[in-house]
């Protein structure tokens, strides 16, 4: 959530920002936000100057009581009793100003970083870097769900008999290949410094409004209405919010966490899309990195980020490419956002399969994540960020593709110790 502090100083850049990522009557509802404001704050002083003048009036009741000038004595009680009344009033108005205003931010995005390009959508993505060697697969290579078929990896239809649609059932050295990515994910972010921790997978309301998933605009999150809980997406929430309403002291800043997670999304409104196999899925694994840091120092942290998960896919033999999202593309909550990419061979297309953000002050400040200066004790906001390293279904099915053989399809060297198997095959036990 954009901080009042930053939408009254700097309006204009706040209102650039948002039309740059596409926000609808960004002026107006800013202009809106300030004048709710505005009267929320004329409420306040109202109510101060109200308090104020009722304790004075207090006092010289007793006095005049003592003085037996009981029809003064009545009469400052019958000023201070309609001075309540208006208290009433004012406190009413207030509050209501409050939850107006709290209401419009959450409909209110991030601003992009200024190093965020224009664009209105995903075709104005830029790519930054590219890295790997597109394999030359013959023109008979299997996709990645027909290779799951001949080698009997992945059960989807077993998965729609026993829940529906996207939940797949993995089977022998895919269900053994899966644990291997995870450990292997797992044991990079370790030896690169991250603390890992095993969150639950279901939040309650007040971690997903903490991440920003909730208000759940776009319908995407499974609830657990008897309970009010919800299904994680990602295990950036549960992890998030191991810091919400906590001030940090800044030596111990920043803080790397890492989590693996099962992830639950609905998928709203992606029908028509290319949903086949393991591109789209409504349950899979992931790991998620998640740092917590100083605005001075976390586009360094980010920029690590970025190096640890292009060093996944370096290790896992996996042609990729990094892009940049255009100010359209971007996530609600991110200040600035990268993608990584891996190529498919078979499918030919490109399979997003990580996004690492920096969300600047716009999760904290919902989260009230702070940390406290050591030289003055001053305390002030912190930046958080994450990013898949990596997701699991994508990273799979272009593993799957990339490295069919006639003989089976060879496993990455980096993944053999975790996994026990040099090649997936029809040996699948």
């Amino acid at each position: 959530m954009l901080t009042l502090k930053l939408i009254s100083e700097e309006t204009e850049r706040v209102v650039k920002g948002l039309e740059k990522k596409h926000f609808e009557n960004a002026k107006e509802t800013i202009a809106q936000a300030l004048d709710i404001d505005k009267k929320r704050r004329e409420s306040q002083q109202k109510l101060d100057k109200n308090k104020q003048e009722a304790n004075q009036l207090s006092k010289k009741i007793g006095g005049l009581m003592k003085d037996k000038k009981m029809d003064e004595a009545n009469e400052i009680k019958a000023q201070v009793a309609d001075l309540k009344k208006e208290a009433k009033s004012l406190q009413d108005a207030m509050e209501t100003a409050e939850h107006e205003l709290t209401e419009l931010l959450c409909t209110i995005p991030n601003i992009p970083n200024a190093d965020v390009p224009e664009g209105k959508d995903a075709s104005d993505n830029v790519v930054v870097k590219e890295g790997g060697v597109i394999p030359d697969l013959p023109d008979d290579a299997l996709c990645h769900w027909d290779l799951c078929k001949k080698y009997n990896l992945i059960d989807f239809d077993l998965g729609v008999k026993i829940t529906g649609a996207g939940f797949p059932i993995y089977i022998g050295k895919m269900a053994r290949f899966q644990r291997a990515l995870e450990a292997f994910f797992l044991e990079e972010a370790r030896k690169a410094g991250y603390l890992e921790v095993q969150p639950p997978f279901v939040v309650n309301q007040a971690s997903g409004y903490g991440t920003g998933q909730l208000p759940d605009k776009e319908g995407q999150m499974y609830h657990v209405q008897l309970d009010d809980l919800y299904l994680i997406p990602t295990a950036e929430v549960p992890v998030t919010n191991i810091f919400r309403d906590v001030i940090l002291d800044e030596k111990d800043l920043p803080i790397k966490r890492c989590a693996y997670s099962a992830c639950f999304r609905r998928e709203a409104g992606s029908y028509g899309k290319d949903v086949r196999g393991l591109n789209r899925l409504h349950q899979f694994d992931k790991v998620e990195l998640v740092r917590i840091d100083r605005p001075e120092h976390s586009y360094q942290s980010l920029q690590e980020m970025l190096n640890h998960v292009e060093g996944l896919c370096q290790k896992l033999e996996l042609p990729y490419h990094i892009l940049k999202l255009c100010g359209g593309d971007m996530s609600f909550t991110s200040s600035i956002c990268y993608d990584f990419e891996v190529w498919s061979a078979a499918q030919k297309r490109w399979l997003e399969v990580s996004s690492v953000s920096n969300f600047e002050t716009y999760q904290a400040n919902r989260l009230k994540c702070r940390y406290r200066h050591t030289d003055d004790g001053k305390i002030e906001l912190c930046h958080t960020l994450n990013g898949s390293a990596l997701a699991l279904p994508r990273i799979v099915a272009s593993i799957l593709e990339n490295n069919q053989t006639p003989n089976g399809i060879r496993v990455p060297k980096a993944l053999v110790p975790y996994c026990g198997f040099e090649m997936i095959d029809d040996q699948n036990f």
